[in-house]
């Protein structure tokens, strides 16, 4: 299982709780799609699961930005997943980022809004915030590995599902 969360904001603690920390601790990779903000909570993070793929936010201090960079591309059992904080070109921008990796998958943060979206030429994923959500319900995703792509959801930290989802992956 690939935990995705996002939009931290802390100083010095990773604020996980609930099936949000399960997530985390039991996955086999976790992706942070950026403000962590400060270099603490990256540390504290990988305390809990040092299988940790992060990118920086517009939020993060100096020394996170000298340890992860503002985007990657990671690949997960078959997936290539594209991650980035934002585009301020909005989805178009984050399909185009996507579809220049030739992604399956587009993870980004900075709304702490949760959402899927598979309008555009390549799905993007907002885990949301599940430590600042800023009036929208606090999450994260869970996704998972099926015969024909990836399996996901959103998830709040009480483990109540909010949306599910299915990632077709080319080489499925």
């Amino acid at each position: 299982m690939l935990a995705v969360i996002s939009d931290t904001h802390a100083t010095d603690d990773h604020r996980l709780r609930g099936r949000t920390l399960d997530a985390v601790r039991s996955a086999d990779a976790v992706i942070h799609a950026g403000d962590f903000y400060r270099e603490p909570v990256l540390e504290a993070l990988l305390d809990v699961n040092d299988s940790l793929y992060g990118v920086t936010g517009n939020n993060d201090d100096a020394a996170l930005r000298d340890r992860l960079p503002g985007e990657r591309v990671v690949a997960h059992e078959g997936a290539t997943i594209a991650v980035r904080h934002r585009s301020r070109s909005g989805a178009t921008g984050l399909a185009l980022f996507g579809r220049e990796r030739d992604a399956d998958l587009v993870v980004f943060g900075h709304s702490h809004r949760p959402e899927f979206d598979d309008s555009g030429p390549v799905p993007l994923l907002n885990p949301g915030s599940y430590a600042q959500p800023r009036g929208n319900r606090a999450a994260h995703a869970e996704l998972a590995r099926t015969a024909d792509g990836l399996s996901g959801r959103l998830v709040t930290p009480e483990g109540e599902p909010i949306e599910e989802f299915a990632v077709p992956v080319r080489d499925a």
